[in-house]
C-alpha cells in the first residue's frame, strides 16, 4: 500500500496492521459531509481517491475552507494527536471519494504484542504531522497579506512554484478559493478581472495562468 503513514512496513505486515486498526473503507459522493462538527475525533482518515475540504464556520456561519486535502494524504490526526475528544470542524467531499479509515487511538497507542511496525507508523505520523503544520503556516501566510490582491498572488505564485508551472489548475472553485483566502468573492472576483486586464494572469474557472510583465 503506497502512502507515507506506511512507509518502510513490510508489505506482509500491512494486512496485520489494518486489522488492529480496525480499518475500513467507506465512499462518499461530491459535497456529502464525511463528519459533522462535534463528531468524536477518534480516527484518522486516509484519501484513497478524489479530495477532501475541511472547513470550519463563525458564530454569524460565514464559511472558512482550512484546508483541501487531497488523494494519498491524512486528514484527522492532528485532532487525534491532541487528544482533542471532538471534531471542531466539518469534513466534506470536494469530489467523489474513497476514505480509508483507522482507529486513532489503536494507532497511537503500541500494542502489547511489541510489534516493529507499530513504531513504525508512530515514527511516520509524526513526520506527516510536522509536514501538514508547515502547510497550516502556508495558508496563514496567504490570510496575513493585508490586501485582496496581495492574497491572491502569494497564493497563485506558492501554486505556480508547487506544479512547476505558470499554467496549472487549483482545487478549489471561485466561492471555495474566496473562503480559502478569507476574503469576499464579489471582492475577489473583481481583483481577478482587474489583474486579467493588467496582463498579469489569465483565468477559466479553476484554471490559471500567470503572465510575464512583458506578455
Amino acid at each position: 500500500m503506497s502512502n507515507p503513514l506506511f512507509q518502510n512496513i513490510l508489505p506482509e505486515d500491512i494486512p496485520i496492521m489494518l486489522k488492529r486498526l480496525h480499518a475500513y473503507t467507506k465512499s462518499y459522493q461530491k459535497e456529502a459531509y464525511i463528519r459533522h462538527a462535534g463528531d468524536p475525533a477518534d480516527f484518522i482518515g486516509i484519501i484513497e481517491s478524489g479530495s477532501i475540504h475541511i472547513l470550519q464556520d463563525d458564530y454569524y456561519g460565514n464559511r472558512n475552507i482550512t484546508a483541501s486535502i487531497s488523494e494519498g494524504s491524512l486528514f484527522g490526526e492532528a485532532f487525534s494527536c491532541a487528544g482533542i475528544p471532538y471534531l471542531p470542524v466539518d469534513i466534506v467531499a470536494a469530489e467523489d471519494c474513497n476514505i480509508m479509515f483507522l482507529n486513532g487511538k489503536k494507532l497511537l497507542n503500541t500494542c502489547d504484542n511489541g510489534c516493529e511496525f507499530h513504531h513504525t507508523l508512530i515514527r511516520n505520523l509524526l513526520g506527516i504531522v510536522a509536514q501538514n503544520n508547515m502547510y497550516l503556516n502556508q495558508k496563514i501566510k496567504y490570510t496575513s497579506r493585508k490586501t485582496t490582491r496581495e492574497k491572491l498572488m502569494a497564493y497563485l505564485t506558492d501554486q505556480a512554484k508547487m506544479k512547476g508551472s505558470n499554467d496549472f489548475t487549483i482545487p478549489f472553485n471561485r466561492q471555495e478559493l474566496a473562503d480559502y483566502l478569507g476574503v469576499e468573492r464579489s471582492a475577489m472576483s473583481a481583483e481577478l478581472g482587474k489583474l486579467t486586464k493588467l496582463g498579469i494572469l489569465q483565468t477559466q474557472r479553476s484554471h490559471f495562468t500567470l503572465l510575464k510583465p512583458s506578455d
